[in-house]
């Protein structure tokens, strides 16, 4: 195909035209690009290399600059992620960040309200208070909750102050929101975390299996490659696992709609029938796992018409996907927020892991699992311990790796907090509540909008209990309620890399400064850090680095002989290359395109960075215990009994409801929200409601219709759907600035109001996939719901109750 540029309407058309190809072969390029109005190709006058930062896909791009502003992207055709391909937020994303920006310093002032302010007056205030903390209660006192938008430099560099500065385990980011239980399963499975596939077995598969992964909204350049697949002359079998209709359940040879919390009951079901019907590699799972018979012990228990039963799809439906996989021979099968945010989160992809594992489905082409990522540099937090894990894949219950790090940053191994596990992000607005929290730093993320339980949260923050720091680029729900606000640089305005969902890195490198006083979030830390006075027991200052490059070089000291190592890489080589995956090394330079190819695992309890946990109950094992099994490199099959959700359904709350993603938003909205072409294609949120529902409450497409659930109430216009009944989705993307314009005096519309308190026992990632919620109608609409007439949320006619749906689905428009 010609590199020669496109110009897209990725509203109309999220995916773009398609480019068919075989298996085996490469995905053919198609490069598009989006400019602002009156600007032509001919007068930019840089193109700066760059990747997407608006999905875990991490798609190469080069930013385009004329009179020192950015002006448009384009997709980087060699790119091993992309081809050149950008979806709705990559085209049209960044314009959100011309709008609306901080650019000095904000501080509380006695009245109560916010002032702007330079930089060594806000600065000094929050080490005043941090120095006047430590003094009196010490580094308990001080967490940090950060994003999975920053950069690997500053993850790193963050990671170093909070751990070896102030010695504090409260360190998390919102990427426990999206990623902690791929992080968890990996972990439990293989030893260490790290994606075992890439995205280029999507070009080998013969059988793609994706559970509780809406693709086609959530990483649309990953749809459209596996569009082009399913376009091609050998197409592979689909196999989706979806509550709602989704663009991908459109596409799916077998559609399994189970209902929200009963995600482990179905594996375990197809776990069954692999077993049964004798489609395990005995010789493979011997040499290489340890586990089988108590995995055979638990999922006999969960026979088809069981799991029937308890997911509300068919028997037959259950035996033709275990069959899809089961008879595959190169099987991809891919994870996301279906799982990681709902019920037995860790447990169940565990066992994505083990279908894979028993076929021995793993380390070649187009054979293997991506625990996928929400975010595009959540790996990094996960790799530089900005999660609160020790740096590198460390284990903190191994002193050996303690000591590594203490040497590695001259500082007293008692410093780094390892006497028990990471503080969680809800674990830590817990103690902030209670008041042993007393200074919280959240930088470049929203909880105000973002947490479940949101009355809760708003009171923490704006409470009298916590001192609350935010780094951010926008006058966010959050940083409204700090008493100190740092404006930030974001993507294209500073330089670093970051590491997508399959372990590619791409270098973003600065495009043009940013706005006013704003700084990199790198720049602030090490601000923070000389303020303070952290040093090194031989006196240096600590961090000792100063530019994005040094922290890069001090990044590849503290991954070198680890799995993420990065020791062969450079940010040359990155300009040059358009993404190179970890672990990369002098001896390997080119990368490692998938892991565990030798079929040797990352087990040993030497090496491993985790211990594991009891999957029902999050009970911690020990060295002891897990010494005791000799794991030898082999994998770990994890088994665990599906449980009825603790907050589902019940008389008061009949149905259930989940959160999730549109297609043309980014978590709470701060950049998308504000692109022109993205906050007109969903301006304001919606609930979905099967057609069937509907017909039964009376309500019809547009009618507001009350949501209320224990927690609160929120009040929506209705988009009516073809769906299985029973189930309610509301995008979680809308706080109260997404709906001032558009609904009711400002009031909150968030879908978070309704979600309670709770995690998974091993992940410690939130439950906000299944409550139970009560639904009534309260008026009459005054059109169409805002909602896009694509994917899952395609309205069908619906008329008075107890007549037909009329009609079908729209098609797109």
């Amino acid at each position: 195909m010609s590199e020669q540029p496109v110009v897209p309407d990725r509203v109309a058309d999220p995916w773009g035209r398609r480019t068919p190809y075989p298996a085996g072969g490469n995905w053919p390029t198609r490069v598009d690009e989006h400019l602002v109005a009156g600007v032509s190709a001919d007068q930019v006058r840089q193109w700066v290399t760059s990747a997407c930062v608006l999905c875990s896909n991490g798609c190469g791009l080069r930013i385009g600059v004329a009179d020192g502003r950015v002006v448009g992207v384009r997709g980087q055709a060699g790119d091993r992620v992309n081809r050149g391909r950008l979806g709705p937020k990559g085209l049209y994303g960044w314009q959100g960040q011309q709008r609306d920006r901080l650019t000095t310093p904000l501080v509380r002032a006695e009245g109560g309200e916010l002032v702007a302010c330079d930089w060594d007056t806000a600065m000094n205030r929050v080490v005043a208070r941090s120095r006047e903390l430590l003094d009196r209660w010490g580094p308990l006192s001080h967490a940090f909750y950060t994003s999975g938008q920053l950069l690997l430099e500053e993850y790193y560099t963050l990671s170093v102050i909070g751990k070896a500065g102030l010695g504090t385990p409260h360190m998390d980011g919102n990427t426990r929101l999206c990623t902690a239980t791929a992080d968890a399963a990996l972990k439990e499975s293989f030893g260490t975390d790290g994606q075992p596939a890439c995205y280029a077995d999507v070009d080998h598969c013969d059988t793609l299996v994706l559970h509780g992964h809406n693709a086609a909204e959530t990483q649309t350049v990953l749809w459209a490659r596996v569009l082009d697949r399913l376009a091609g002359p050998d197409r592979p079998r689909l196999v989706c696992v979806d509550p709602r209709r989704t663009e991908v359940a459109r596409h799916a040879d077998v559609h399994l709609p189970v209902r929200p919390g009963t995600n482990l009951a179905l594996l375990n079901g197809l776990l069954r029938e692999v077993l049964h019907r004798g489609w395990v590699d005995h010789d493979w799972v011997a040499a290489h796992t340890l586990g089988l018979d108590e995995l055979a012990r638990v999922v006999a228990d969960y026979p088809a018409g069981r799991v029937a039963d308890i997911c509300g799809v068919s028997a037959r439906d259950v035996l033709a996907a275990a069959e899809v996989f089961g008879t595959g021979q190169r099987v991809l099968s891919t994870v996301l927020q279906g799982v990681y945010q709902s019920h037995q989160a860790t447990a169940s992809a565990c066992q994505v892991n083990n279908l894979h594992l028993l076929r021995g489905m793993l380390g070649r082409p187009g054979c293997g699992v991506l625990q996928m990522n929400g975010q595009p540099t959540a790996q990094n937090t996960r790799e530089c311990g900005a999660n609160g894990d020790l740096p590198g894949f460390r284990n903190w219950a191994n002193p050996r790796h303690v000591r590594e790090l203490a040497e590695l940053w001259d500082v007293a191994e008692e410093t780094i907090p390892h006497t028990g596990p990471p503080t969680h992000a809800m674990q830590i607005f817990r103690y902030a509540e209670q008041g042993s929290v007393r200074l919280l730093w959240i930088a470049g993320t929203n909880p105000a909008v973002s947490l479940p339980d949101l009355d809760r949260v708003r009171r923490i923050l704006g409470g009298d209990t916590v001192f609350v720091v935010v780094s951010d680029a926008y006058l966010t729900e959050t940083a409204e309620l700090a008493d100190v606000v740092l404006p930030s640089a974001l993507w294209g305005e500073k330089t670093g890399t970051f590491t997508n969902t399959d372990r590619t890195v791409h270098l973003a490198e600065q495009a043009v400064p940013p706005p006013g006083q704003a700084r990199g979030d790198l720049d602030t830390w090490l601000d923070y850090a000389r303020r303070m006075g952290f040093r090194t027991r031989s006196g240096r200052p600590l961090p000792w680095w100063s530019t994005p490059a040094e922290a890069f070089a001090e990044w590849q000291r503290c991954s070198a002989g680890r799995p993420c190592d990065y020791t062969g890489m450079s940010y040359q080589a990155l300009r040059e290359r358009h993404g190179i995956q970890w672990p990369c090394t002098p001896d390997r330079p080119q990368g490692t395109e998938r892991l565990y190819v030798d079929g040797v695992f990352n087990t040993d309890t030497d090496y491993c960075e985790d211990f594991g946990h009891e999957l029902l109950t999050g009970a911690a094992r020990t060295e002891q215990q897990h010494r005791a099994t000799a794991p030898g490199g082999r994998a770990l099959l994890r088994a665990a009994h599906h449980t009825e959700p603790p907050h589902g359904p019940n008389a008061d709350y009949p149905l259930r409801l989940t959160t999730g993603r549109t297609v043309y938003h980014f978590h709470t909205r701060t950049k998308t929200g504000r692109a022109p072409q993205l906050a007109e294609a969903a301006p304001a949120p919606w609930v979905e409601l099967s057609d069937v529902d509907a017909r039964r409450l009376g309500v019809v497409e547009g009618d507001v219709v009350r949501l209320t659930t224990p927690q609160g109430s929120v009040e929506l216009p209705a988009r009516v759907v073809r769906a299985e009944p029973g189930t309610v989705f509301v995008p979680f993307h809308y706080g109260q600035r997404a709906s001032e314009s558009t609904l009711d005096g400002g009031r909150t519309h968030a879908a978070n109001e309704l979600v309670p308190t709770g995690w998974d026992p091993v992940s410690k990632q939130p439950v906000v996939k299944v409550c139970g919620v009560r639904v009534r109608r309260v008026g009459a609409g005054t059109g169409p719901a805002p909602a896009p007439e694509l994917g899952a949320a395609r309205r069908v006619v619906v008329g008075p109750p107890g007549a037909t749906a009329a009609g079908g689905d729209r098609p797109c428009t």
